[in-house]
């Protein structure tokens, strides 16, 4: 059941805990849009005994007030916030998507909390020096970003229109995407408990409105608020090289810039082919070595 707490600039923040009260404390940041149903099968906590799962809807997504303006960063404040509520010291982080940005936000800001950070499917930051940002990004989504860009407040109409259709039939976003998806991404989907998560978590995060997908894409196109080569925390990139919501050059750029970096690519992966390895994702978020200390 979700429970919520009120951060300090007065805006309300919805989370929800599962698993194992005595086991790894993971923090999860869910993907663009989504929510906090939508990045762990609820199947992996008896797969995962030894964890702690906490996730939250980022701000304004389902039941968290919104926080126009937002940064990248402000994830770090709010999962600091949420983690000495919950009196939790030191943790791990997951991100995927466009949760992979705020994850790394963790990992730069908060490096005495956290122990190791995971991210799949990342995004590069938009000014990734030699980068080319939409090589190798499928048309509809370099249409959507480009909008968001050059013609923010049609961009934001836009995403209130899909918004409401999405909240009345949630399986036409996954329609309006899977042509520009990989084999390997059709074939994740088309798995009943993957497109289930998916469909509820959608219907959730955007049931009151799209500020929070809104303020996400601003957040991603912006200045994050960190530099990722200051992040001196371990962190695992997971990659799928057929990715075409996040190309494998984002990938490629991170994996140069962040010191610590660990990272694993997989030549058949899609975006959502992240699911199919988080068994061994959570079990190197959950090692402990000396010189992760």
């Amino acid at each position: 059941m979700p429970s919520g707490i009120r951060m300090r600039d007065g805006r309300w923040l919805t989370f929800e805990e599962w698993g194992d009260p005595e086991g790894t404390p993971v923090v999860l940041l869910h993907g663009t849009p989504g929510g906090r149903q939508g990045l762990v099968p609820p199947e992996a906590a008896k797969e995962h005994p030894g964890v702690r799962f906490i996730s939250y809807d980022r701000a304004g997504y389902g039941e968290s007030d919104r926080g126009a303006g937002r940064r990248v960063a402000q994830a770090a404040r709010d999962v600091a916030t949420l983690t000495d509520a919950l009196e939790i010291g030191r943790f791990a982080v997951l991100g995927h998507g466009g949760g992979g940005p705020h994850a790394l936000a963790c990992a730069a800001l908060l490096p005495s909390r956290v122990r190791r950070v995971a991210v799949t499917a990342s995004l590069a930051p938009p000014v990734a020096e030699g980068l080319d940002w939409f090589e190798g990004m499928a048309a509809s989504a370099v249409d959507e970003l480009s909008r968001a860009l050059t013609e923010p407040v049609e961009f934001a109409d836009r995403l209130a229109a899909r918004a409401a259709a999405i909240r009345t039939d949630p399986a036409q976003y996954l329609a309006s995407i899977r042509d520009g998806l990989s084999d390997a991404d059709r074939r994740v989907l088309a798995t009943p408990a993957v497109s289930d998560m998916l469909l509820r978590s959608y219907r959730e995060a955007l049931g009151g409105s799209a500020y929070g997908w809104l303020d996400d894409s601003l957040a991603l196109l912006s200045h994050w608020g960190f530099d990722p080569e200051q992040i001196s925390r371990p962190v695992l990139l997971w990659h799928g090289a057929q990715d075409t919501l996040s190309p494998v050059g984002h990938f490629e750029w991170l994996a140069g810039h962040i010191p610590r970096a660990r990272p694993v690519l997989d030549p058949e992966g899609g975006h959502f082919s992240a699911l199919e390895a988080l068994p061994d994702i959570l079990d190197w978020l959950r090692a402990t070595p000396r010189s992760d200390a």
